[in-house]
């Protein structure tokens, strides 16, 4: 059996496209919105807003003192390294768990630029329903890490079954 060629890093172009996208929209939500204002894009159901987020997912620790930036921002750099290195050794053939990981290391790093430049993380998607139920505000990094986070986990199981065949 001949050997898997080794080193997706040519899926950073998709790092690198989400960064963008997801700079690229959280200026113009900075420039065009006030903060908490909500701009309906389907009624009762998604609007954008700005909020600026200090925490982490759901804002967790947003209300500590500040030492949380930091911490986060150091997280983001440890998993976008090792995200790095998982992408340089993975077979060329695992383009589903490149992908992923590309996806959640645009997001990532996004999300670090925001962190370690503004003290916050720019979010401005916001889904409800009605104005009884909000889910959390995010944006574009945040989305990204979510997806690539559903691929991997669909590639074990669709992985799985390639090898058992």
């Amino acid at each position: 059996m001949p050997e898997a060629k080794k080193g997706s890093l040519a899926w950073l172009w998709l790092s690198l496209l989400i960064i963008a996208l997801d700079q690229l929209t959280k200026w113009v939500a900075v420039n065009n919105l006030e903060m908490y204002q909500q701009v309906p894009v389907i009624a009762d159901l998604f609007s954008f807003t700005l909020a600026y987020n200090t925490g982490a997912a759901f804002s967790f620790l947003a209300d500590a003192a500040g030492w949380q930036r930091w911490l986060f921002a150091a997280i983001a750099v440890v998993v976008s390294v090792v995200l790095c290195v998982w992408l340089s050794r993975l077979d060329r053939s695992k383009r589903l768990e490149a992908i992923a990981l590309a996806l959640i290391l645009g997001g990532a790093l996004g999300n670090l630029y925001d962190r370690v430049v503004l003290g916050h993380v720019v979010d401005f998607i916001l889904v409800h329903w009605q104005q009884r139920w909000f889910f959390p505000a995010f944006n574009i990094a945040d989305s990204a890490i979510t997806v690539g986070a559903a691929l991997l986990i669909l590639d074990m199981f669709v992985g799985k079954k390639k090898t058992e065949n």
